[in-house]
C-alpha cells in the first residue's frame, strides 16, 4: 500500500514479514505455509485492534484516504449501463458532480448523483478535488428533475470537502444555488437515498444530501465544517485541526447516536481502501435492500411529509420569554 497512514505501521511492518516470508518459501521451495498463517492471524488481529478503536481525527485521515474506493467505482458496479449526463443548461458542465441514469441488478433504475473527486492527480486537479461550483448542484438539481420525470429513484454517493470556495463560484451564486437545491429536494416525489462514502464536507455536502433515508461507510465523516477550517476559526490554528475533530463528533457512529443518520454500512476489516470489493458489495446490498423497500412504499403526499418531518425532528429547541417579550399584549406576541 502506498498511503500509509500513522498509525498503520505495525500492519505495514507485519505485511512486509508475510511478504518475506512468501519470497522466501517460493525462491527457496521451503514449507513456511504455518508460520506464513500465523503473521496473517496476527495481521488480522491487529487490523481488528487498531480500527475498532480509532479517534476522531484517525478517522478523518481513513475517510480522507486516497486508496479508497472513488465515485466512478460505485458507478461501475451499481449501474453498469449508465447514461452520463452533463451539464447544467446554464453555464457549463461541472466534472465534480457526477449524474448518471442506470439500471441496478438490471431491474431498479436510479438517477445516480455524486460528488466526483478522481483517481490520480490529473482527475483530481480536473474534478476540483470534489468541490462543486454551483453549475455542478444546478446538475445535480436538473437531472434531480429528470429523475422524477422517469419516476426513478434517486442515490447521491456524498464525498466533498466542501462546496469550491473561490470567489467565481461565489459570484456565479454558490450559496443561492446550495439554498435552491435544499428546498427543490424537499418537493420530489421520488424517494432520495443519501450515502456518505468518505467525506462530507459543509454545504457541499448538504446540496446533494436531503435524503428520505441517510447512509454512512463505517469510517466516514459529515461535518458542517472541515477540521482544518473549525481550528482556524476557533484558535486561529489549523494544526489544532485534531482537537477540533474531537469538538465536532463527525463519525458515523457519533451522528447515529445523535439521530442525525439512519445506518452505518460496515466497511472491511482495516478500512475500505484496503478491500474494494467488499465495499463496494455492502454499498450495493444496501442500495438494493433499499430500492427493494421503496418499491413497497406508495410515492404520494405521504413521502414528502414523512421527509419533512423527518428533517423537522433531527433537532429540538425550547423557547425562552424574554422580558420585552413578556411585557407585550398577547396579540404581539
Amino acid at each position: 500500500m502506498k498511503n500509509l497512514l500513522p498509525f498503520e505501521k505495525p500492519i505495514a511492518q507485519l505485511q512486509e514479514r508475510i511478504t518475506e516470508l512468501e519470497k522466501e518459501s517460493q525462491e527457496k521451495n521451503i514449507d513456511l505455509a504455518s508460520s506464513i498463517e500465523l503473521l496473517k492471524d496476527e495481521l488480522k488481529s491487529e487490523l481488528q485492534t487498531i480500527f475498532s478503536n480509532l479517534n476522531r481525527w484517525e478517522k478523518v485521515m481513513v475517510a480522507r484516504h486516497p486508496e479508497r474506493p472513488h465515485l466512478i467505482d460505485y458507478v461501475k458496479a451499481l449501474i453498469p449501463d449508465y447514461l452520463y449526463f452533463c451539464g447544467d443548461r446554464l453555464f457549463r458542465d461541472d466534472p465534480a458532480i457526477f449524474g448518471a441514469l442506470g439500471h441496478v441488478s438490471d431491474r431498479h433504475l436510479i438517477m445516480l448523483i455524486g460528488h466526483h473527486k478522481g483517481n490520480n492527480t490529473k482527475e483530481n486537479i480536473s474534478c476540483n478535488f470534489g468541490m462543486a461550483n454551483p453549475e455542478g448542484y444546478r446538475k445535480a438539481l436538473r437531472l434531480m428533475g429528470l429523475a422524477e420525470k422517469f419516476r426513478a429513484p434517486i442515490v447521491c454517493l456524498i464525498d466533498t470537502p466542501g462546496a469550491y470556495p473561490g470567489i467565481e463560484a461565489e459570484e456565479h451564486g454558490q450559496s443561492e444555488a446550495i439554498a435552491v437545491n435544499l428546498r427543490e429536494m424537499f418537493s420530489l416525489t421520488v424517494p432520495i437515498l443519501a450515502l456518505v462514502t468518505g467525506e462530507g464536507g459543509s454545504g457541499g455536502a448538504l446540496g446533494i444530501g436531503v435524503g428520505d433515508r441517510i447512509l454512512m461507510l463505517e469510517h466516514a465523516i459529515y461535518s458542517v465544517i472541515s477540521p482544518e477550517g473549525c481550528a482556524s476559526i476557533l484558535w486561529r490554528d489549523a494544526s489544532k485541526a485534531s482537537l477540533a475533530a474531537e469538538k465536532l463528533k463527525l463519525t458515523a457512529q457519533d451522528l447515529m447516536a445523535y439521530h442525525l443518520i439512519d445506518g452505518i454500512i460496515p466497511e472491511p476489516i482495516g478500512g475500505a481502501h484496503r478491500d474494494h470489493r467488499e465495499t463496494i458489495t455492502q454499498v450495493k446490498d444496501h442500495v438494493l435492500a433499499w430500492l427493494n423497500e421503496v418499491k413497497q412504499s406508495p410515492w404520494d403526499e405521504s413521502l414528502l411529509q414523512k421527509r419533512y418531518d423527518k428533517f423537522s425532528n433531527l433537532a429540538s429547541y425550547q423557547h425562552v420569554k424574554t422580558n420585552l417579550e413578556s411585557s407585550l399584549p398577547d396579540q404581539e406576541k
